[in-house]
């Protein structure tokens, strides 16, 4: 009888890596629902509580990133890296894994080098076209990377790559309802055309900029808008929408929880350009807006979004021309049936479907061999 498997998954920090991460664990599950599952996150950061929210038990490591502005402060990140280091020892130890898994991000560093030190088979998973600097740093001591872009051997051993994609959120594809229902469940009329503005969980201050500016326009476009503006600047942001009683057509929320009836409900999408949500668009062959965030690493996401923008996939707004120009061209395209249209079916020849399936497969066969 075989043993029981015992996996640790270990990254996080933004959506972009929890997200995937869950999704490579529920695959293992489905397929040997009594596998024993273990996160490593890094304290502090969002995986302490959307991991255990999913079901699964997770450690912190006190683990941060460098200081580039203030070196002084890096005395104190390589204590915490080496307590980490100690830490991730002791997991080890305790738990003894069969194979691990990372998603980038602080934890997954020093988790999967003692995991490679202590030889338990290790696998990475790249979202990104552009390699973050944890999996590059893996990539010698794994046998098996994941990615989702073509021309990932220039940061990584050709032998070592598998195309499968991003696993992504199950229950965006899983939703029943139709586009009216979507609809009705934000309060917003049918016969309307419909534009969904998200900048990730916490906001982005550009995409609520871009609406602030132009809140006469969108009135008078004819098209309707839900528009999530993040946790973070919500209070402001009503605070400023004071008095405005003539938008019904603008629908605000600081968070979506069910964001498979905000897809289905949307004509249009204007997002960030992280990867899980270009798997999204690409799953659901949804037409997208991308406005790359600056804010990232090696700007991987500009990268991200000429992947798709190079194959007329989708539309690009840079950072800093957004608030000028992203609400008029949204409103442009979200009436022209044939560039949505094309802009759906050019981004659906993209996706790569039953990515968690083939992560989690690969997973099996390295615990198991």
């Amino acid at each position: 009888m075989d043993e029981k498997l015992r996996i640790i998954i270990s990254g996080g920090g933004t959506g972009g890596h929890i997200f995937p991460a869950v999704s490579i664990a529920n695959a293992i599950k489905v397929k040997h629902p009594d596998a024993d599952i273990l996160f490593v996150g890094a304290l502090g950061r969002m995986e302490m509580q959307r991991v255990p929210a999913a079901g699964y038990k997770i450690v912190g490591l006190p683990i941060c990133g460098f200081d580039r502005k203030n070196l002084l402060r890096n005395f104190a990140v390589l204590l915490k890296i080496w307590k980490s280091q100690r830490m991730a020892k002791k997991i080890i130890r305790d738990f003894r894994p069969m194979a691990a898994v990372g998603v980038g991000g602080y934890a997954s560093g020093p988790t999967l080098n003692e995991c490679a030190k202590h030889g338990v088979p290790c696998l990475i998973q790249e979202q990104n076209s552009y390699a973050g600097v944890t999996n590059k740093i893996l990539a010698k001591k794994v046998q098996r990377i994941c990615v989702a872009y073509d021309g990932m051997e220039r940061f990584f051993p050709a032998d070592k790559i598998l195309k499968t994609g991003n696993p992504v959120r199950q229950q965006l594809l899983d939703t029943k309802l139709t586009r009216a229902e979507a609809l009705r469940s934000f309060g917003l009329d049918e016969g309307k055309k419909t534009v969904l503005i998200v900048g990730g969980s916490l906001g982005a201050r550009t995409m609520n900029e871009s609406v602030l500016q132009h809140l006469d326009d969108i009135k008078a476009s004819g098209v309707q808008f839900i528009w999530q503006t993040g946790k973070y600047y919500n209070a402001s942001i009503n605070e400023r929408l004071k008095g405005r009683n003539d938008l019904p057509m603008l629908k605000v929320t600081d968070f979506i929880a069910d964001m498979g009836a905000a897809y289905r409900a949307a004509d249009l999408v204007i997002s960030r350009a992280g990867a899980s949500s270009i798997s999204e668009f690409c799953l659901i062959g949804k037409p997208v807006i991308l406005v790359p965030s600056p804010n990232v690493a090696e700007d991987h996401q500009t990268k991200n979004a000429m992947a798709l923008v190079e194959k007329d996939a989708a539309l690009y707004v840079k950072d800093a021309d957004a608030p000028a120009e992203v609400i008029g061209l949204a409103v442009g395209t979200v009436n022209d049936d044939a560039r949505l249209a094309a802009l759906a079916a050019n981004i659906k020849k993209l996706a790569l479907p039953d990515s968690a399936d083939i992560i989690a497969d690969e997973v099996v066969r390295l615990a198991r061999k």
